[in-house]
């Protein structure tokens, strides 16, 4: 699934006035955010297993683009907190490759559920950043012929700080962060699709499986989970 409906054309196929997105050089290559070195290390990923540990129960089967580092870290950091959102075209297509990897085989109908923002880190966003991957992720895998829905089944509730709360103060947060929408399940349909969750980075799952336990209680149990990038020191790649 490396050329996914062209996935490595869109790092190169529009020249942008800032610095490179992975490693922050201005260079005449930069394209699509990235610059040519930037382009090689990320095409070098792979999706892969990404478990946590210890792992929280409810968790679904992980899969990771690859470690929060290096060029891909950079990324989601310039996509996610400095604004630069034409990033997501990209990041969203090499989201979809973990998706392909988290339901092997041909492809199949899967329904994409990404975890929501709340509404003041929308805000801050401008945009729900993981529904704008979503969205780009969902494009590539249907012009490679799968039959892919968004579904945004879930609303995130206001939390504390995670930083200020030790593992089980995030687990308890995270359990109470989400709620079902007005949502009357999935159709006919879509019975037969493949949940899979997605979020941009795992670190302790706890949020993953805060999500997939609300969506077990709909009757969408997830099949998997795709992110970008996984925390090293939870996962030893």
């Amino acid at each position: 699934m490396r050329d996914l409906g062209g996935l490595w054309a869109d790092l190169t196929d529009l020249v942008l006035p800032a610095g490179c997105a992975g490693c922050g050089e201005r260079t005449s290559g930069a394209r699509q955010g990235f610059c040519p070195g930037c382009v090689r290390e990320l095409e070098s990923l792979r999706p892969g297993p990404a478990r946590p540990s210890p792992v929280p129960p409810a968790l679904p089967p992980c899969v990771a683009l690859g470690p929060y580092a290096g060029a891909l870290r950079e990324a989601l950091l310039a996509y996610k907190e400095r604004g630069r959102h034409g990033l997501a075209r990209p990041l969203g297509g090499l989201l979809a490759e973990v998706v392909a990897a988290a339901v092997p085989g041909p492809p199949r109908p899967v329904a994409l559920v990404p975890v929501p923002d709340t509404a003041p880190a929308a805000r801050a966003r401008y945009g729900d950043h993981l529904d704008r991957l979503a969205t780009h992720a969902a494009a590539r895998l249907c012009a490679a012929g799968w039959p892919v829905r968004v579904l945004r089944p879930l609303r995130a509730l206001p939390r504390p700080d995670s930083v200020a709360l030790d593992s089980a103060g995030r687990a308890a947060a995270a359990d109470a962060a989400f709620r079902l929408r007005r949502f009357g399940g999935p159709s006919l349909a879509d019975r037969d699709s493949a949940v899979v969750v997605l979020d941009d980075i795992v670190t302790t799952g706890v949020t993953l499986a805060a999500v997939s336990r609300v969506l077990h209680a709909a009757g969408m149990p997830p099949k998997a989970a795709a992110v970008l990038a996984a925390t090293q020191k939870r996962r030893h790649w």
